[in-house]
């Protein structure tokens, strides 16, 4: 547990550090980035000069300045800073820090409890901060890379005000490289290390967001230059090589790339549904979870305007299980450019979940006689498939006014096809169909009167 109530400064300088903690900011005049909740008369940087503190949650992507902040905002604030990892700590921590919480405000003085991966603790390891929130024990800062919606306790969540970070932009990761190049007291200013701007961009780009993993890189790089007798771009590119963008499977990237992905198919955006497929697979997604996504697709978006889309999608999911990664994930690019430019209709699918509630609330309407199968003598005797008429044996091979819903229910029409692709000729079909009902019916409504 880390209780410092100071951060570092330049005298507290460890050069066995990495370069990354070395250089966190201390103060707003070094901080890049956040200008959203950091610029004059915004509310973060308002709490932080105020020093009127409240809980607070960080959610943003890792590198973006969580713990820095919250390490920034106690300092201003003159209070205790207590740190806990969720992934290292349990009770016994959660414990230890409360006593050490209550001891400060014994004595008059403020704490910022910071938690780091606050949601990788559990619900009742959440609650137990509840009433030390509540009680003032301590300021509750927490920090999550995950959606807090989906993974804090709503009694958590609202004791908290959620500020959003943003990944870093390109050029606020070369200012930030460019201090740790030049930086004599906590950076490699004193090393003479020579690095091209160019350079210093390929390292940004990266970084993909991440201003620690764009330290990370300078510190790697500053080690194999001592080694090489300088930088040049083959070493750089050495040094950047297989580094893989945002994607942590299972978490909030995950779900928002593959809603991005979908959306980009639905709205027969080629292009962008390609950027999508590639963002993924370049995060490293499993092939196969695309491939079941793609056919769902197929079915929820394209249907019946182009039924060929839910084959090849088929085909695409078989081509990655012989193929594998990366042979087979051209066949998923095909596929996903196939669905984007095919006529869209999701006729089937709103018929289908119409459907499905209409059944959940509805009884268990029996089969009519009619349609009934009678294999034994006794379902002959009790009428089973009396008057049912062979759709075969009838004109145009459709028995017109047949009745195939439950007895005492109302036909109804789900589907209801799109005047795209494929569905304009069945929509067409489905109401020459419909007249025949109609037409039959009417007759027979003479005949019988």
């Amino acid at each position: 547990m880390d209780t410092r109530a100071d951060l570092f400064t330049n005298d507290q300088v460890d050069s066995s550090r990495p370069l990354a903690d070395r250089c966190r900011p201390t103060d707003l005049s070094n901080f890049y980035g956040q200008t959203h909740l950091l610029a004059a008369d915004k509310p973060l940087r308002i709490v932080i000069e105020s020093g009127n503190l409240h809980s607070m949650l960080f959610w943003g992507p890792p590198g973006t300045g969580k713990t820095t902040l919250a390490r920034m905002i106690a300092t201003n604030c003159r209070a205790q800073f207590l740190s806990l990892s969720a992934v290292l700590s349990g009770v016994k921590e959660i414990r230890a820090a409360v006593e050490q919480a209550q001891q400060a405000k014994g004595e008059g003085r403020q704490t910022v409890l910071f938690v780091d991966e606050v949601h990788r603790f559990n619900k009742s390891q959440q609650d137990a901060f509840l009433p030390y929130v509540e009680d003032g024990t301590f300021i509750f800062i927490g920090a999550t890379t995950e959606n807090p919606s989906f993974e804090l306790n709503n009694a958590l969540l609202s004791r908290s005000r959620v500020y959003v970070l943003k990944q870093l932009a390109v050029d606020e990761l070369v200012t930030i490289l460019e201090r740790g190049l030049n930086d004599t007291e906590v950076g490699l200013g004193t090393t003479g290390l020579m690095i091209s701007s160019e350079q210093l961009n390929l390292l940004a780009v990266a970084s993909d967001g991440d201003a620690r993993r764009a330290l990370n890189l300078l510190d790697i790089l500053a080690s194999l230059a001592q080694a090489e007798g300088g930088i040049d771009d083959a070493l750089v590119s050495e040094v950047i090589k297989g580094g893989v963008r945002r994607f942590d499977k299972g978490g909030e990237a995950f779900y928002d790339q593959i809603s991005a992905l979908h959306k980009s198919v639905r709205g027969s955006a080629v292009d962008a549904a390609l950027y999508w497929l590639a963002r993924m697979l370049d995060g490293g997604c499993e092939p196969l979870y695309i491939a079941r996504r793609v056919v769902r697709m197929a079915s929820e978006d394209i249907g019946n305007a182009d039924p060929r889309a839910l084959a090849i999608s088929l085909d695409a999911w078989e081509t990655v299980e012989r193929l594998g990664s990366p042979e087979g994930e051209l066949a998923l690019a095909q596929a996903v450019g196939y669905l984007a430019v095919a006529p869209k209709s999701n006729a089937i699918y709103k018929a289908f979940n119409k459907v499905m509630a209409e059944v959940k609330q509805s009884n268990s309407l029996e089969v009519p006689l009619h349609l009934r199968n009678a294999p034994t003598a006794l379902m002959d005797d009790l009428d089973y498939g009396k008057g049912y008429r062979y759709a075969h044996d009838e004109p145009e091979g459709y028995a017109a006014g047949e009745q195939y819903f439950p007895d005492g229910m109302e036909p109804q029409q789900y589907y209801q096809p799109v005047r795209r692709g494929l569905e304009d000729k069945i929509a067409a079909k489905l109401e020459r169909l419909r007249q025949q009902d109609r037409d039959y019916l009417n007759n027979k409504g003479k005949e019988s009167s």
